[in-house]
Order: C-alpha cells, then structure tokens, then sequence
C-alpha cells in the first residue's frame, strides 16, 4: 500500500465566495444576522441603502423609549457586536467587505441620527441622502478607511465598520455648517 506524498497531495479548494447570500445563510448563524441587518442586507438593489432605511425605522421605534445616554450604550454595544458579526461574516462569506453587510450602515446612521436630534423628517431625510451619498462615493476619509482596513480577521471587520463611520463624521459635518 503506498500513500500519497505529502508534498504533491492537492489542498482541498477553499469554497467559493457567497456572492448573494440567501436566507438559510442569514439564519445560519448569530453573526450573519447580525451583520445582515436582520435580512435588511439580502436585498438585491441597494443592499446598503435597505440597511440604512432598516436603521432609520429602528431608530424611530426605539427613539422613545431610549435616553441620550441609552442611544451611546446601544451604539457602543452595537459597534463591539457588529465587529464580531461583520468579521465572522465577511470571512464566511470570503469577501472582505460584502455590499450586503449592512450592520456598518445600521450602526452609523444610529450615531447621525443620535446627534442630529431634535429634528423633523426633512433633516432626517437630508441625513438620509448625505450619509448614503458619503457612503456610497467612498471618497476622502472613507476611501482611506475603506483601503487601509481591508481583509478578513478583526483589522477586515474593523474596516467594515469604520469606513462608514468616516461616512457618518462627513455627515455630521456638513450639517453643523450647514446649520452654523
């Protein structure tokens, strides 16, 4: 009986990226809920946008039952969290920083809204289209969050996160000059 050197046996294929996750792979584990915003981030069009939108209903829903100190706990918590579930599932899916990872969007747009209230719905909205507008152009701070912190692993999820956070500090910025 002869066995295989091991300097020629072949390595097993790494699976192929999910390029289009689906519900099993949402509800196969905590993180890619997590991380998907509840299904927010299965949307074919515009997953980050659904992510945004699933944020700002959210928002309302609890606005009324959480304190300015309560809404700084749950961003602080939802970043630690969503660090977890955007590194397990960036790495699950085997892209570094999936469109359909939407928690980034979620917990961004929490912290605009959190410090651009009290407002109506028109500043909401303004909110709305100037974070998705820096969100999406990925110029500045966010391309330099979004270049300098891919990959997999903590520093990948990391990235994940703080490219929309540049998003959400221009934002904010344009809005205290904007009102100044």
């Amino acid at each position: 009986m002869s066995f295989p050197d091991a300097s020629t046996a072949e390595a097993p294929a790494a699976p192929a990226p999910v390029l289009r996750p689906t519900l099993s792979f949402l509800l196969a584990h905590p993180a890619h809920f997590i991380a998907l915003g509840g299904g927010a981030g299965l949307s074919r069009l515009a997953p980050g946008t659904a992510g945004t939108l699933w944020a700002w209903v959210a928002f309302l829903v609890l606005n009324p039952f959480l304190s300015a100190a309560g809404w700084g706990l749950l961003i602080a918590a939802a970043t630690l969290v969503g660090w977890w579930a955007c590194t397990v599932t960036a790495r699950h899916m085997g892209v570094a920083d999936s469109g359909h990872i939407v928690w980034d969007e979620v917990v961004a747009f929490w912290l605009v809204l959190w410090l651009v209230m009290p407002t109506g719905f028109w500043g909401q909205l303004v909110a709305f289209a100037l974070f998705r507008l820096f969100d999406a152009v990925k110029v500045g701070p966010m391309a330099w969050a979004d270049q300098t912190f891919k990959g997999f692993g903590p520093r990948g999820g990391f990235g994940i996160l703080l490219d929309d956070f540049a998003a959400a500090f221009c934002t904010l910025l344009v809005i205290a000059l904007w009102r100044y």
